[in-house]
């Protein structure tokens, strides 16, 4: 009588890594690249706190020291700080909320709304993202002088509402998240189409949007060349533009120049915090998708 054997029998069996962690070096080259990551940082952050003797030294200085109140003081009281962070975070916060908003709309649009001409709109949307920016400068400036904008926080905030990457991001944001099923299940319930973006589409992108949030903070508060344009740095200035201000002098103050940074950088790192959850959910279900 003949033995019955197992389907499986005779199959090789995939080998196992047997558990086996990562070896010493992967560590190591790990460490090193965070800490090459890190150190630019750091040292941005270790310099304000000495005088301009450390910036001279051949050796690098890499413990705080105790000028840091009175660097900080210093850079108040050359520039109007407090007002330069506060028409920043006006312009940031206005821009990143207006964009993520009007960009998901939009890209909701483009990718589950059929429209004549959605293709073609859509291709003339991208075509000006390879624009120079500062091919415009000039007739928006003659723009921002005919409706009396110019020096005021308007001129910044309302070309920069917008923009073709950031619609870009939600269409594909919105094609790849949100099924049509769901769409076409939502109007079936009686949802309207802006019910439906408010209730199906924007949880659905919500890690996408964060991520698009936090790129158009970071640019909007880093812009330098459109606010030094357009603004006066006396009357409405911008964290960049004063910080330009702290290096006008005759004889550059370092730790005068990296005292205004460390500050302007604060918000920065805080906005990052604030999203860095949805930032990695977001990069987790771009790996989970891949």
């Amino acid at each position: 009588m003949a033995l019955a054997t197992h389907p499986t029998a005779g199959r090789r069996r995939p080998k196992s890594d047997g558990g086996r962690r990562p070896g010493f070096l992967v560590y190591a080259t790990l460490v090193g690249v965070l800490a090459a990551s890190v150190f630019p940082l750091y040292y941005s952050f270790v310099l304000p706190t000495r005088d301009n003797s450390a910036i001279g030294d051949s050796l690098l200085t890499l413990t705080p020291g105790g000028n840091l109140l009175h660097n900080i003081q210093r850079v108040y009281d050359t520039v109007d700080f407090w007002l330069a962070l506060r028409n920043s975070l006006i312009i940031s916060t206005t821009v990143t909320v207006c964009c993520v908003l009007l960009s998901s709309l939009a890209g909701f649009a483009f990718a589950k709304l059929p429209f004549r001409g959605r293709n073609a709109l859509f291709v003339a949307v991208v075509i000006t993202a390879m624009l120079p920016t500062q091919l415009g400068m000039i007739p928006l400036y003659m723009l921002m002088g005919n409706l009396g904008w110019i020096a005021t926080l308007k001129a910044v905030i309302v070309p920069a509402l917008v923009n073709a990457f950031a619609v870009f991001w939600m269409r594909q944001a919105c094609d790849e998240s949100v099924p049509y099923e769901l769409v076409e299940a939502a109007r079936v319930d009686g949802c309207s189409t802006l019910g439906i973006f408010w209730h199906v589409a924007l949880p659905a992108i919500r890690p996408q949007a964060a991520v698009l949030a936090m790129f158009t903070f970071m640019a909007t508060w880093n812009d330098f060349m459109w606010p030094l344009i357009v603004l006066d740095p006396s009357l409405t200035p911008t964290v960049q533009t004063a910080l330009s201000s702290l290096a006008s002098g005759y004889a550059l103050d370092y730790t005068l120049i990296l005292s205004g940074a460390a500050i302007g950088v604060l918000p920065l790192l805080l906005v990052f915090l604030l999203l860095s959850r949805q930032i990695v959910a977001g990069v987790m279900q771009g790996a989970v998708k891949g």
